[in-house]
């Protein structure tokens, strides 16, 4: 499940040295995500049932013990800085350890899986609604091409999410996707057949030119040359549709291969504490 995960408007800003994005430090910074996840999945998008954390309003599962987390730091938060952002990661050792990828919940990933080199779960992904509108979710996407230049990731994916757990909202999406925008069939993932969309949802009448409006998170991959599996699976538990989405990163293109490709540059640079953390 992800959220609001979208590069901000150009025009968006900030003041320098304001954020910090880079991997949480410490169960703190851990517990701080949690709270964040809550408050957007949970009360916002309405999650349910939706408090792992016994009670404490926390978004708290079994992955989260072995995942890396991703943060943006708000310094200008009186006190201490907010986590105002948030990425979940989760690569082959540490799904290993978890029994597997989140999103084989809802996929089957075999095909996936059989992609030479690192792969990359991206999840959890959202964004404090006091910070959207700045600059913290093109900082999520710096922290999240730093790890794929220390990881040596060849392929990101994840679940991507359609608000509603009613496929008839987002048919024409789903019907255009498929049509356009399917992986090749020797990396495709499938929806789990209990769990899948009836297949008559997928199957409508696609428009020639790109729907009215999809997700962030999609939006975004698409950019990036990403497609989807065969088929999206409702999340009931979340309150979602969703699709698999995958970037093979030999793949990206453009601008944001130029863009990507800069910051990999200025984390080979990096040295000393202040490695792996960006302040914008």
């Amino acid at each position: 499940m992800t959220a609001l995960a979208a590069t901000p408007p150009a025009e968006a800003r900030a003041a320098p040295g304001r954020f910090e994005v880079r991997l949480a430090h410490d169960a703190t910074e851990i517990d701080a995500a949690q709270a964040l996840r809550f408050q957007v999945f949970g009360e916002e998008l309405g999650a349910w049932p939706l408090d792992g954390g016994g009670g404490r309003r926390r978004d708290v599962d079994r992955y989260d013990a072995v995942a890396d987390h991703l943060v943006v730091l708000d310094h200008a938060v009186p006190d201490a800085p907010a986590v105002v952002g948030t990425f979940r990661l989760l690569g082959r050792e540490q799904a290993a350890c978890a029994g597997g990828f989140y999103s084989a919940g809802e996929f089957h990933l075999e095909p996936l899986l059989q992609e030479p080199g690192e792969v990359l779960e991206l999840g959890r992904a959202c964004v404090a609604p006091a910070a959207r509108g700045l600059p913290v979710m093109h900082l999520l996407w710096r922290g999240i091409a730093e790890q794929v230049f220390l990881r040596g990731v060849t392929l990101l994916f994840g679940c991507a999410s359609f608000p509603g757990a009613d496929p008839r909202r987002c048919a024409s999406a789903l019907a255009w996707l498929r049509r356009h925008h399917l992986a090749p069939r020797a990396l495709r993932p499938h929806a789990l057949p209990h769990l899948r969309v009836p297949p008559e949802f997928e199957a409508g009448l696609a428009c020639s030119s790109r729907p009215p409006h999809l997700p962030p998170l999609i939006e975004g991959g698409l950019r990036l040359g990403g497609f989807i599996g065969d088929g999206a699976a409702i999340d009931r538990e979340f309150n979602t549709v969703d699709v698999l989405m995958m970037v093979r990163l030999h793949e990206v293109t453009g601008r944001y291969a130029r863009h990507y490709a800069r910051a990999f540059r200025e984390q080979a640079r990096s040295s000393g504490p202040f490695a792996g953390a960006v302040r914008g």
